[in-house]
């Protein structure tokens, strides 16, 4: 009798964390497309960007041949930023800090960009720029929100991962990496008119 109470006792244990076990692998994969969905999302809005500004600039630059310098580096830039892609599973922080790198030329070039619109009234009057700083300006926080979104994803992952017990079960998983901000952005940039 007591045999049978110890048997059944250890069988409805291993039933129960194999139960539970099977549960936390199965939120570790969804966990982990929900990370890589949102990295997809991220490269989404860096190809919407990639590809509207070339539109855009383009009918700025048949308006008037406003400093072409500035309209050049936007589209060098571009052309870098999508040289370079992420892949979901070879994913580590190196290629995201380059993938990053690649991102924040053109960032930059699109900053220049807007100064110059600053630094000439004639370009404020042209309803064509104004438009192209209005995209840029939706690109760019498309852009940061989707990243916000990726990150808060990573950190549920990275978090499933390492609490217990669910870390028991998370054999064959590794954190993902956050995007970070670049270093230097911590100090505010300074416009010179």
């Amino acid at each position: 009798m007591k045999r049978t109470i110890i048997l059944l006792s250890v069988g409805a244990f291993l039933f129960l964390f194999m139960t539970y076990g099977c549960n936390k692998r199965n939120t570790f994969v969804d966990l982990s497309e929900t990370v890589q969905q949102q990295l997809h999302q991220v490269e989404t809005q860096y190809q919407r960007r990639a590809d509207l500004i070339p539109n855009i600039v383009a009918t700025v630059k048949g308006q008037g041949d406003f400093e072409k310098g500035a309209l050049e580096a936007v589209i060098t830039a571009r052309s870098r930023a999508t040289g370079i892609t992420l892949d979901p599973t070879k994913l580590n922080s190196e290629n995201i800090q380059q993938f990053q790198a690649a991102q924040s030329q053109l960032s930059g070039a699109l900053s220049r960009l807007l100064v110059v619109s600053e630094q000439y009234p004639d370009l404020k009057t042209n309803e064509a720029f104004k438009d192209l700083r209005v995209e840029l300006e939706g690109c760019e926080n498309r852009i940061s929100w989707e990243r916000e979104k990726y990150n808060n994803a990573v950190k549920d992952f990275n978090a499933s991962i390492r609490k217990i017990p669910g870390s028991i079960f998370a054999w064959g998983y590794t954190a993902a990496p956050y995007f970070e901000a670049e270093k230097g952005t911590e100090k505010a940039p300074k416009v010179q008119f």
